[in-house]
């Protein structure tokens, strides 16, 4: 039987625009930044317990990213990425998958061997043993998916499209970071759905 598994987002403001068949496969996971990566509850620890710690970190003051998206490739598919590098995200999504560590469940032997079969480095199987997830720390990368695995000789073309679709959404705007979702999903072939959100705490000025 499907248990549920849990996972921290950043979740952006909906109104973004949507491409039915271009987007199927990431829809499963909602339109996301990933912080923790879905993680399967450690007993005796409950959805009560992981939506209080969702509260405790986001009261911790912080300088509140905000990133220049910008639409790239990543492997097979596109994506919304930060244009350019952001230590108050990085320092975010670092803080994020220590702070709800505690919450994991270790992985099973079946769950380790699906992510070693993406042919990962050494540092992201030291990453994959320790956190359960191997892009972490100098391995994570913000990003926004849009798209399911995409053909080579498709992808240039899908680029642009989707490129001049969020030029006339965005406007060249920031994407600020001032929130996170805890999303819970009930089984492996349904939708994660946010259960709980909480409003990060900016530092003040002078502190």
């Amino acid at each position: 039987m499907d248990e549920p598994r849990y996972a921290i987002y950043f979740v952006p403001p909906a109104g973004a625009s949507e491409w039915a068949q271009l987007t199927r496969e990431p829809r499963k996971y909602g339109f996301h930044a990933t912080l923790k990566a879905p993680f399967h509850l450690l007993p005796p620890l409950t959805e009560a317990d992981l939506t209080a710690e969702l509260e405790r970190f986001a009261a911790i003051p912080r300088t509140l990213p905000a990133i220049e998206p910008a639409i790239r490739p990543l492997a097979q598919f596109i994506a919304v990425v930060a244009a350019e590098p952001s230590l108050a995200l990085d320092r975010l999504a670092a803080d994020g998958v220590m702070a709800f560590d505690r919450f994991r469940r270790p992985l099973t032997s079946h769950e380790r061997e699906q992510r070693l079969g993406a042919g990962l480095s050494e540092r992201q199987i030291e990453n994959l043993d320790r956190w359960g997830y191997p892009y972490v720390f100098e391995d994570f990368r913000f990003h926004l998916t849009l798209t399911g695995s995409i053909d080579a000789e498709r992808r240039a073309s899908i680029l642009a499209l989707l490129q001049a679709r969020f030029d006339d959404i965005d406007g060249g705007h920031s994407l600020p970071i001032t929130q996170l979702a805890l999303v819970r999903q009930d089984a492996r072939s349904t939708p994660f759905r946010v259960v709980g959100q909480a409003a990060l705490t900016a530092v003040r000025s002078g502190q």
